[in-house]
């Protein structure tokens, strides 16, 4: 697979996403989440007390001439909390790794693990998101904290100009997509599309992909296993050739 982006391609999506970011991580409308995010990296998990621990809101990342968007839940607590970087640092075999794993057989990942953020992991064609941005307790964010981070997945879906296949890790997942693309002015079908796996459903420009989310509940199980969800990895890309724009 050649490279579709170079940095100096999209300037202007770049601009964008790091106006974003920066909201992102200065964001402390949620005092709850903030409060639980600076506890945990105060106190640590006992094999990462070493580490100094992010602490703060987590932006997305990868190619910013994606047309693949991967979008979870949230960061988790020794994870992306810790680390900065979603679907990063939660532990050999967690869902950073076989996420990154599935993007790699398909090309998106020039690598099958995601450690820390200096771990030379480069996303082509691909970008990874999360709905809230805040490790929340329990892994359950609040209504109120859901919708205070809503406008962040809408800037960085509008800088992701060449966005054409949104996978949603989840139900929440598949939820915040829906909301994202009615703010960008797309009509969401009445009755609401519902969450499967496997799901499926044109919205404006964009279509929406239903998975199991990636959890250690679903990976260890076998309710998500790896073909299942190189299934609709080939479905993305698929979409996205169809759509109009260069292929990969």
């Amino acid at each position: 697979m050649e490279p579709i982006f170079t940095v100096n391609r999209r300037s202007d999506t770049a601009q964008q996403l790091a106006d974003a970011h920066h909201a992102i991580v200065s964001c402390e409308q949620c005092p709850r989440l903030r409060t639980y995010c600076s506890r945990i990296a105060s106190e640590k998990k006992r094999a990462y007390r070493d580490d100094v621990y992010w602490g703060r809101p987590v932006p997305g990342f990868g190619d910013p001439a994606a047309r693949l968007l991967l979008l979870g839940l949230a960061p988790a607590a020794h994870g992306a909390n810790r680390t900065g970087r979603v679907f990063t640092g939660d532990g050999v075999g967690g869902s950073g790794d076989f996420l990154m794993s599935a993007l790699h057989r398909t090309g998106f990942a020039n690598l099958t693990t995601s450690t820390r953020p200096d771990d030379g992991l480069q996303l082509t064609d691909a970008y990874i998101a999360a709905a809230v941005r805040c490790a929340p307790p329990d892994n359950k964010p609040l209504p109120s904290e859901r919708d205070n981070c809503a406008p962040y997945l809408v800037r960085e879906l509008a800088a992701l100009d060449r966005a054409r296949v949104v996978i949603a890790l989840g139900a929440f997942g598949w939820d915040a997509a829906l909301r994202t693309f009615a703010a960008l002015g797309a009509t969401v079908p009445a009755p609401k599309p519902r969450f499967a796996h496997g799901a499926e459903v044109e919205i404006g420009r964009w279509r929406v992909l239903g998975s199991y989310h990636v959890s250690q509940q679903n990976t260890f199980t076998g309710r998500l296993t790896r073909p299942m969800l190189d299934a609709v990895f080939a479905r993305a890309v698929d979409v996205a050739q169809a759509g109009g724009v260069a292929s990969r």
